[in-house]
């Protein structure tokens, strides 16, 4: 019986009326800083970056109050500058918050190094898809007596014999001497 007068009494709705109101006050307090906080309404329009360099991108961020990360690059683009943007998040057009980052994916200043495969005593089947496949480039194909037919006999790069393990550039031109099967 106390516990139902204790619910009805004026103490306890005293209670309940402080409660709501510090909860309201707390509700209004929280969503005019997180307004203020997460700056809302405010936001630019992130710029075209591909193609430009790091200088003209530094440039063109600070006039916006953006900032940039440079994320490593394993693919080089021979279309686009060495060393220039060719890929960033958040995409262009894309409306950010002030003093975001953006993430640039950089062009390298050229191709990586690749070694060449186990391709010597294999077919010409067999080594244009290995040297294919590692970014290699085939370029002439030359017979020799040997009898092997259609098998590699040696490997050259811009006139010079090179081994198999040999590192060349991505995109390079490899030549192939064959044998014709005839001994």
């Amino acid at each position: 019986m106390s516990l139902i007068k204790f619910l009805f009494s004026l103490k306890f709705f005293k209670q309940i009326i402080y409660i709501i109101c510090i909860t309201i006050v707390l509700i209004v307090i929280s969503v005019i800083s997180l307004s203020y906080i997460t700056m809302h309404g405010e936001s630019v329009k992130v710029p075209n970056l591909i193609g430009k360099t790091l200088d003209q991108v530094d440039v063109d961020l600070k006039s916006l109050d953006l900032s940039f990360v440079i994320l490593d690059s394993a693919r080089y683009n021979s279309s686009y500058k060495p060393l220039s943007v060719i890929d960033h998040q958040p995409i262009p057009g894309s409306k950010v918050k002030i003093n975001r980052k953006i993430y640039l994916t950089i062009n390298p200043s050229g191709y990586n190094e690749i070694t060449i495969p186990k391709i010597i005593r294999t077919t010409i089947r067999q080594a244009t898809q290995r040297l294919e496949s590692s970014g290699f480039v085939i370029g002439e194909i030359e017979y020799i007596d040997d009898i092997g037919k259609d098998e590699i006999i040696e490997i050259s790069h811009k006139g010079e014999m090179i081994n198999e393990g040999d590192k060349l550039l991505k995109n390079s031109v490899i030549d192939l001497t064959l044998g014709n099967g005839k001994f």
